[in-house]
């Protein structure tokens, strides 16, 4: 009787920390590496693109990047995403896709980045212009610096692209909701596991006693890692292709999108958008996405124009983010844990909730110690024994910690659920809709109301806008609640086989 309850509490610690089973490894350590690499490349990215445009050009030119560069390209891929599945098998979408990220990483790294001069306009002319035209300053300094400008835009677009599009689409066609509910959370915690080695990474090859290249060109060794991490992607979609997804144990080739034996129907461009407006599910979830892109940005917008003023160079503000994703990736893979166990405990529209009022207790929080910097902050920097700068920076540190843990550990894993009940074409290409647009669109929505903002006040900086920012935060993330409470229902009905 002791020996089977022991055996009984070793399996259930067991399920709490690997809850993979033995013969499914195979099938779910290729898919976690993938996300590893992935995650190390785009958090390298974010990283770098970010101390690029914050230093370089100005904290507010976040918004404008995102609303009138990196959304009109993530439309431009979504139709590229579009007629290559019409004309292509996944495979070779997948792989086109990939490469394309590569080639454009060597292209900036040997052409763009170290001779910017060959490239640029004179600064002096772009200042000229900015005195002559102040309304438009931020959209002639982004020209004047077009080539981070596009590096700040195919950053972004790696992520919506190879992380939520084509790794869970893969996911999703290959997984069954049993496994779903196993693996999805662990995916993320083994991912994040990349996030400290990005801190590493940044910490040494932008050190100053680092002498790998000339100071000048000190960004190339990190992106050729990049560049050689997603190499690696490719190789393991290609390894899983050859010995996983012929394995009858752990792949019904029958039940999955990616190898359909009838051909499906393909729909245009315009009919995957008419998918979006006529389906009450997809509309909720591009609710959610929305909710998450507008909201996470105001407070982002904000917090990163502390940080230039406390990191005003571009290796210490690189640094700093990449020590930020060191801290991120702890806190994931602590919520990861514990997320993968509420998952399979609690009801779908309870860990779906999780992340908005994450968002928004720690949201209020921060606005409030911005707005009230003179009287709250100069009590708290003097109770804590720092600036009110550095606490103010810790404080959005903190806040984005915590948000974006919560967010990859439960977010991304209930949304991916959502998914899986819906027919091929829903999980295709209205997820390619719905992620793609909607992603950058809710990431966008926030740059629109800064930008807007900086536009028709061109005067003002993130320290006059705060307040109206904190207003239309507190706004976006109820909504978002409802959103959740509604897609739940629906996510019900569809699982539950009701009509």
């Amino acid at each position: 009787m002791e020996n089977s309850q022991k055996s009984s509490f070793t399996a259930e610690l067991r399920r709490v920390f690997w809850p993979i089973e033995w013969h499914e490894n195979k099938k779910f350590l290729p898919m976690a590496a993938m996300m590893f690499c992935i995650l190390f490349n785009y958090s390298t990215l974010r990283s770098i693109k970010d101390g690029f445009v914050v230093t370089g050009i100005g904290p507010e030119a976040i918004s404008f990047l995102k609303t009138y560069v990196v959304l009109p390209s993530a439309v431009i891929m979504m139709v590229v995403y579009a007629k290559l599945c019409n004309i292509m098998s996944p495979q070779k979408v997948f792989y086109t896709i990939a490469w394309f990220f590569s080639l454009y990483l060597v292209f900036f790294a040997f052409v763009l980045y170290p001779y910017p001069e060959f490239f640029h306009p004179n600064h002096q002319t772009i200042e000229g212009l900015v005195i002559e035209y102040p309304n438009l300053k931020w959209f002639i300094r982004i020209c004047g610096q077009w080539s981070i400008a596009s590096f700040y835009a195919i950053s972004e677009l790696y992520g919506s692209m190879m992380l939520s599009l084509l790794f869970w689409q893969f996911a999703n066609q290959i997984t069954k909701t049993s496994e779903a509910k196993r693996f999805y959370s662990m995916f993320g915690l083994l991912g994040n596991f990349s996030l400290p080695l990005v801190a590493a990474t940044l910490g040494y090859l932008l050190s100053s006693e680092i002498n790998i290249v000339a100071e000048e060109h000190r960004f190339i060794p990190v992106i050729c890692i990049v560049i050689f991490s997603n190499i690696l992607v490719m190789f393991f979609y290609f390894w899983m292709n050859k010995n996983v997804l012929t394995d009858p144990r752990l792949y019904d080739s029958g039940e999955a999108a990616g190898k359909p034996k009838k051909k499906k129907t393909k729909l245009s461009l315009g009919e995957s958008f008419k998918m979006i407006f006529t389906s009450k599910y997809l509309g909720l979830l591009v609710t959610l996405i929305l909710a998450y892109g507008i909201s996470i940005n105001l407070v982002e917008g904000v917090w990163k124009a502390k940080l230039r003023e406390l990191y005003p160079t571009k290796e210490a503000y690189t640094m700093f983010m990449g020590n930020f994703q060191a801290y991120q990736g702890v806190a994931a893979i602590i919520f990861m844990l514990v997320g993968s166990n509420i998952l399979r405990r609690v009801s779908w529209a309870t860990a779906a909730i999780f992340t908005p009022l994450m968002i928004l207790v720690t949201g209020i929080g921060f606005f409030s110690f911005i707005i009230f910097d003179q009287t709250i902050g100069l009590y708290f920097a003097a109770f804590f024994g720092t600036g009110p700068l550095a606490l103010a920076v810790i404080i959005g540190t903190a806040q984005n910690v915590l948000s974006k843990a919560t967010k990859y550990s439960l977010f991304d894993s209930t949304k991916e659920m959502a998914y899986i009940p819906l027919d091929d074409e829903m999980k295709t290409k209205g997820k390619a809709a719905v992620d793609v647009i909607g992603g950058r669109f809710g990431k966008s929505g926030g740059g629109i109301i800064q930008s807007t903002f900086f536009i028709l006040l061109p005067t003002y900086t993130f320290a006059e806008a705060t307040p109206y920012f904190a207003g239309v935060f507190f706004v976006i993330v109820i909504l978002w609640i409802f959103a959740v409470q509604g897609l739940s229902k629906e996510y019900q009905k569809l699982t539950t086989g009701e009509k």
